[in-house]
């Protein structure tokens, strides 16, 4: 039996036996639609607004980063005032920018309110559902990462409980005493637990700081999101193996409805996905110049690419470098031009020194556009097109 009990102020909701829960948490009402609304399938749909509406976080972390990003792919936001909800990005005409609560950017994307959201993977999944309307158009943007996991105590009863499995084997959940778990992911709690066989678990609704829950008694563990684990340690808490319901980080998500349906939505989201997707594969990447002696571009190629790490994304230019002697022009030596990854930069250097390269000049890439985008073609053949 898993049951989603409540703290003061907070609804009761109760899987029953059939595994069907008599109230449903993260069903909302839609929200009221600014101009006409009309309603599809249960949800609320603007039809006459023009419009279209890009939902962005509106505090925290996630929303500087978030600001960061578009900014790096010359996709600035402006604000005429900054406690206003509406903004425009000036390079995408017809754009509105409409700052959100990110699960209130969820919900808005199921009404129609919103085209396009940029939230972590992880609200996406809780207040979205598997709801098919919503597409991930980019699930990667390198930003928010995160990790939802279940957290217990390093003391007492759960000292050498170190896995979901052994959590679930200990004697102590009964039908009258479960598994109490404090968390925020009253759908996708749940849905863990019974998706691993699970029984015996009572959920509480809580915010904050859930990590104190255990320590004051009313919670036996949490399930909460992690970045790096130094708070879980700070309060005695540990995660364990098997207990990571869902890998999160940033992502570029639109309505289904909007991408087929509503004008202008399907052009503007490739120009932002060929945007996103050339500035992140950039993205810690330097163009390498470096002169060569060599008495050809194909000797030179040949030792090039005789080193490793100095072959680039589809292998090396190598142009001529003429220079002017005793009135004649020729060309003793080649600029060799390549791309590495920052991690491989000293190595790739070291490398075109030993084979003879000189004046190496270094400079960080800005984009890398593909000859076509690939999510591009995958959003195509989720949306039939």
């Amino acid at each position: 039996m898993l049951t989603i009990m409540s703290q003061i102020g907070f609804p009761l909701y109760v899987n029953n036996s059939s595994g069907r829960r008599s109230n449903s948490y993260c069903c909302y009402a839609s929200s009221a639609s600014i101009s006409d609304p009309q309603v599809l399938n249960g949800n609320t749909v603007s039809s006459s607004r023009k419009e279209i509406r890009l939902g962005l976080p509106s505090k925290g972390r996630m929303s500087s980063d978030t600001l960061e990003l578009l900014k790096d792919c010359q996709l600035s936001v402006k604000q005429v005032n900054p406690r206003q909800y509406v903004a425009q990005i000036p390079q995408i005409s017809n754009l509105e920018v409409w700052f959100q609560r990110p699960k209130d950017i969820v919900r808005k994307l199921l009404s129609g309110d919103l085209d396009l959201g940029i939230v972590g993977l992880d609200i996406l999944t809780e207040f979205g559902q598997g709801n098919e309307d919503l597409i991930v158009v980019h699930e990667a943007l390198e930003y928010g990462d995160c990790r939802l996991s279940i957290a217990i105590p390093q003391y007492g009863i759960f000292e050498n409980v170190n896995s979901l499995e052994e959590l679930a084997k200990m004697p102590q959940w009964t039908e009258e005493k479960p598994l109490r778990v404090a968390t925020g992911f009253t759908y996708l709690g749940p849905k863990f637990m019974k998706d691993n066989g699970i029984k015996h678990v009572a959920f509480s609704t809580a915010d904050g700081a859930l990590e104190a829950a255990p320590a004051m008694g009313i919670a036996d563990a949490i399930l909460d999101l992690v970045s790096s684990g130094t708070t879980l340690k700070e309060n005695n808490l540990k995660e364990i193996e098997g207990g990571v319901v869902l890998e999160s980080q940033a992502a570029l998500v639109a309505s289904r409805k909007s991408l087929i349906g509503r004008n202008g939505v399907l052009e503007t989201t490739h120009e932002m996905l060929e945007r996103l997707e050339a500035h992140l594969r950039a993205m810690g990447q330097f163009t390498v110049t470096a002169n060569m002696r060599g008495s050809s571009a194909e000797e030179v190629a040949e030792r090039v690419l005789s080193q490793p790490s100095l072959s680039g994304l589809q292998g090396p230019t190598v142009s001529p470098v003429f220079n002017k002697r005793d009135g004649k022009v020729s060309a003793d030596y080649y600029a060799i031009v390549i791309c590495v990854p920052k991690k491989a930069l000293y190595k790739s250097i070291q490398q075109l020194r030993a084979i003879g390269g000189s004046g190496v000049l270094i400079s960080p890439l800005t984009y890398i556009f593909d000859e076509e985008t690939p999510r591009w073609r995958q959003l195509l053949s989720k949306l039939g097109l």
